[in-house]
């Protein structure tokens, strides 16, 4: 855990602290969904003590947190790539199919060149790196709960370009011609988990992953599994 875990005391100006976003002015109400024990507390710790906002609840998989969701209705979910069983992404996708309009911003270690744009597609509203500085993660979670989109300036300005199509085909990865489901297959291959492990992982048949496995293999231009195994666990060991 960067920067976020080891600055929460940091103390910061009353005037940054988010106010009056949750219900007749009340602090807003935040959800944390983070597959990790010590990086929820850290979290926690951020948004209650420095931020002055009250947490409705904190979840280590996606069951749990749509559980939490339709319990407590929190003003914003703060949201990990990585979680116990369907990842990151698919929970956004799905809180966003139940239509009950919460904020939610994705806080994760994971590339935001790959992700960010995903996560906004999917339905968040915001993306920060947990490695930033708090005062950017602050900004990201001031910007959500008032309802405005939040980015990084790189990310932003990378989006941006890609937009308006002057973005040079070196700059971007090729990863980002995965699909969601084939980014999370290859990121479990990364992982170790054999194609049975991520068949029950994410409740899809063997020959559906395997599927997966052979167009991830044609859009990266593996050859063969070895070179699949091999690219996934040294992507995995970069972005961990």
């Amino acid at each position: 855990m960067g920067p976020l875990v080891e600055s929460v005391r940091m103390p910061l100006k009353e005037s940054n602290r988010p106010s009056g976003h949750g219900r007749a002015g009340a602090p807003a109400r935040v959800l944390v969904v983070d597959d990790h024990p010590i990086a929820r507390r850290g979290l926690i710790d951020l948004l209650e003590g420095e931020l002055g906002l009250e947490i409705a609840g904190e979840a280590g998989d996606g069951a749990s947190a749509l559980e939490l969701i339709e319990r407590e209705h929190p003003d914003l979910v703060l949201i990990d790539i990585s979680l116990q069983g369907a990842n990151g992404i698919d929970l956004i996708k799905e809180i966003r199919a139940r239509g009950d309009g919460v904020r939610m911003l994705v806080a994760s270690m994971h590339d935001e060149a790959i992700y960010a744009d995903r996560a906004l597609r999917a339905g968040a509203m915001g993306y920060v790196n947990k490695e930033a500085p708090v005062a950017q993660f602050v900004e990201a979670v001031t910007q959500v709960l008032e309802g405005n989109l939040y980015l990084s300036r790189g990310a932003s300005e990378t989006a941006l370009r890609r937009r308006v199509g002057v973005a040079g085909q070196e700059e971007r990865s090729p990863l980002e011609r995965l699909s969601d489901r084939e980014l999370e297959v290859f990121s479990l291959i990364g992982d170790g988990l054999t194609t049975r492990e991520i068949a029950k992982r994410l409740g899809l048949s063997p020959k559906t992953i395997e599927t997966h496995r052979e167009n991830i293999k044609d859009k990266l231009d593996l050859k063969n599994a070895t070179q699949l195994v091999s690219a996934a666990v040294r992507w995995r060991a970069e972005t961990s």
